[in-house]
């Protein structure tokens, strides 16, 4: 009964370091595999004929639109102005709400201009580009 090899407790190195190690090479290995098998397809396929026409993601539709009414000499309102008050407004609104009905009801009023505001500007572009 003896101290047996197989009984002594293990150190970190080598043995806790090997285990570790061979789980690690592993994962990567079974990962590029299946990265290998399993490739993921191309979004869409690139016309070179045609015109390119780049179009932003959705959250940036709305300044887009705002550039095609604002062009030229313009974009500055479109881009800059027009952005900087539509967020001081969404950060006033907790201050325009001061607790009473008819400050409540502006509040709202105000919340609802602006969302509508984004949201018609964000659908815009996608139904009629």
């Amino acid at each position: 009964m003896g101290n047996h090899r197989d009984e002594r407790d293990k150190s970190f190195y080598p043995d806790y370091l090997s285990e570790i190690l061979a789980a690690i090479f592993l994962t990567i290995f079974t990962v590029f595999i299946l990265a290998m098998v399993y490739a993921p397809s191309i979004d869409r396929e690139i016309n070179y004929v045609s015109a390119y026409h780049p179009k932003p993601e959705w959250y940036f539709l709305w300044i887009y639109q705002l550039i095609r009414y604002f062009p030229g000499g313009w974009a500055f309102v479109g881009t800059v102005l027009i952005p900087i008050v539509a967020a001081a407004l969404f950060i006033g609104i907790p201050f325009v709400d001061r607790g009473t009905v008819r400050s409540g009801r502006a509040a709202s009023f105000l919340f609802a201009l602006l969302s509508v505001f984004f949201l018609v500007l964000t659908v815009v572009p996608l139904l009629w580009p």
